[in-house]
C-alpha cells in the first residue's frame, strides 16, 4: 500500500468534505487511468489514489486513519477489506472507464485481492461459560461445521482418473477482453471481465467428482480445542487462524472467531477486574460486630465487621476478583452488608427488643 499521507496523494485538506474527496479523486483518475495514461509510473500513481479515495470516502476507515495512520488501516482491515463496499463504479462510469477491468487487473492478477479471493471466508461462533470458567481460564471442545476440499478429488472437482481442461470460452486465460471506443476520436477503453464459464480459473471440469459434484469442496464438521484464557469477559472475541472455510484454487483458508459470552452468576456481579456480592448479617450482629462468611471465587472466606456497621456497607477484598488478561495481578472482590430485619418473633425476644427500645429512648 501507498506510504504518503492519503490526504496529500488527493491534494486535500484534512477537513476535507466527502464531496471534495470525490471530487479529488474523479480528476486524478481521469489523469491516470491506464486505459488513458499509458506513461510510466501510471499504474502505480493510479493505486495510490484509489487507495487514498477507498479509505478517505469510508467514514469509519477514516476516523481509524486519523486516529492511528496507516499502521492502524493495515492492523484492522485486509487490502481486500480496504476495497469493498466503495462506490467507483459510479465515478469510472461517469468518466468511461471500465469499472471491473481495472480492477480485476490491478488487484486481483497482480495480488490486491480485488478479483478473486485470497483466503477462504471466515467464521463466527458464540461459546457460553460461567463465570468461575472466565476466572481460571478453560480450554473446550467445539464443532465447527465449514467449508472444506473434498477428500475424493482433492479440492479439483475432477472425478478421480480425469483432469481439468482449458476453457473454450477464454481460451484458458480466466478472462474476457472486450474492447469499446469511448467519445469521438477520444481513445479505446478495454474492458476485462472474469469469465463466467470458468469464473476465471482457465480451466474446467470435464468428469465432476461425485462427492462434490464439482465444486471441489464439502461441508464437514470439526472438532477444534479452543483455549479461553483467564480473565477473559464478555463479548470477548478470541481469533483461531486458519480454522475458517478452506478458500478456493489453493488459497488459504479463513480465520474462526470465537465470541466468548460469560453466564450471569446467581451471587456475584462484575465489573472488569472487581466482583461484588451481597451478604446477610443479622441486625444484632451488625451492631454488634461479628465474622460472617461470605462467598469467594476461590471458595468461602470469614470476614470480621466492625460494631455498628450500617446496612449495605462494602467491604473490600483485596485481590479476590477476576485475574487481568495476560497478567497476573487480580482485581479485587466487595462484599456489600445487607441486614436482615426479622419477620417473626418469639416472646422473649419482643421483650427484649422492647427493653432495648427504652433504653434507646433514655439515650436520646
Amino acid at each position: 500500500m501507498s506510504e504518503k499521507d492519503y490526504y496529500e496523494v488527493l491534494g486535500i485538506q484534512r477537513n476535507a468534505t466527502k464531496e471534495e474527496i470525490k471530487n479529488a479523486y474523479r480528476k486524478l483518475a481521469l489523469q491516470y487511468h491506464p486505459d488513458r495514461n499509458k506513461s510510466a509510473g501510471a499504474e502505480e500513481k493510479f493505486k495510490e489514489i484509489s487507495e487514498a479515495y477507498a479509505v478517505l470516502s469510508d467514514d469509519e476507515k477514516r476516523r481509524t486513519y486519523d486516529l492511528y495512520g496507516r499502521a492502524g488501516i493495515g492492523d484492522k482491515y485486509t487490502p481486500e477489506d480496504i476495497f469493498r463496499g466503495v462506490d467507483f463504479e459510479d465515478i469510472f462510469r461517469d468518466l468511461g472507464f471500465g469499472f471491473s477491468s481495472i480492477f480485476e487487473q490491478f488487484f486481483g492478477r497482480r495480488g490486491w485481492g480485488w478479483g478473486a479471493p485470497q483466503r477462504g471466508y471466515d467464521l463466527q461462533y458464540d461459546l457460553e461459560i460461567d463465570l468461575e470458567e472466565a476466572a481460571s481460564g478453560l480450554e473446550r471442545e467445539i464443532t465447527i461445521p465449514r467449508v472444506q476440499d473434498c477428500r475424493t478429488c482433492g479440492g479439483s472437482g475432477a472425478k478421480p482418473g480425469t483432469g481439468l481442461k482449458e476453457c473454450p470460452t477464454c481460451q484458458g486465460t480466466g478472462q474476457i477482453r472486450q474492447r469499446q471506443s469511448v467519445g469521438p476520436g477520444f481513445f479505446t477503453v478495454t474492458q476485462i471481465t472474469t469469465c463466467d464459464r470458468c469464473g476465471g480459473k482457465g480451466r474446467i471440469v470435464e468428469v465432476p467428482c461425485t462427492e462434490c459434484r464439482g465444486a471441489g469442496h464439502v461441508r464437514r464438521s470439526r472438532r477444534i480445542s479452543v483455549k479461553i484464557p483467564p480473565g477473559v469477559d464478555s463479548n470477548s472475541t478470541l481469533r483461531l487462524k486458519g480454522e475458517g472455510d478452506t478458500g478456493p484454487g489453493g488459497v488459504p483458508p479463513g480465520d474462526l472467531y470465537v465470541t466468548v459470552h460469560v453466564r450471569p452468576h446467581p451471587i456475584f456481579k462484575r465489573r472488569g477486574e472487581d466482583i461484588t456480592c451481597d451478604v446477610p448479617v443479622s441486625f444484632t450482629r451488625a451492631a454488634l460486630g461479628s465474622k460472617v462468611t461470605a462467598p469467594s471465587l476461590d471458595g468461602k472466606i470469614e470476614l470480621r465487621i466492625p460494631p455498628g456497621t450500617q446496612p449495605g456497607t462494602l467491604f473490600k477484598i483485596k485481590g479476590r476478583g477476576m485475574p487481568r488478561m495476560n497478567g497476573t495481578r487480580r482485581g479485587d472482590e466487595y462484599v456489600r452488608v445487607n441486614v436482615k430485619v426479622p419477620t417473626r418473633l418469639s416472646r422473649r425476644q419482643r421483650e427484649l427488643l422492647t427493653e432495648l427500645e427504652k433504653e434507646n429512648e433514655k439515650a436520646d
